[in-house]
């Protein structure tokens, strides 16, 4: 038994790893966009369609949002790589 299957054995106590669905589009992606973001959704779309209506403050608001959504995903894709050389020696997905 080699080093590595050794720490293999004591990280993962046995369990495989989730070859296929590693990547953006899982299952907890897709609830994630699908229900946990209904209350969001319905926010942009009052923001342009309800009234009082400012079209300007809407767009600052998306802005925020997108912007704060990507920084989230940036981040954590960094840290996916950082985690992936840490502790598997290879970066995620190879």
């Amino acid at each position: 038994m080699t080093l590595v299957d050794a720490l293999a054995t004591v990280l993962y106590h046995g369990y495989e790893g989730t070859q296929g669905w590693t990547g953006f589009a899982n299952e907890g992606t897709w609830i994630i966009f699908a229900v946990i973001l209904v209350p969001v959704y319905v926010m942009l779309v009052a923001w342009f369609v309800g009234t009082p209506r400012d079209t300007k403050t809407g767009l600052l608001g998306v802005s925020y949002l997108v912007g704060i959504t990507t920084s989230m995903w940036v981040s954590m894709l960094v840290l996916t790589v950082i985690l992936g050389l840490v502790f598997f020696g290879e970066l995620p997905g190879q």
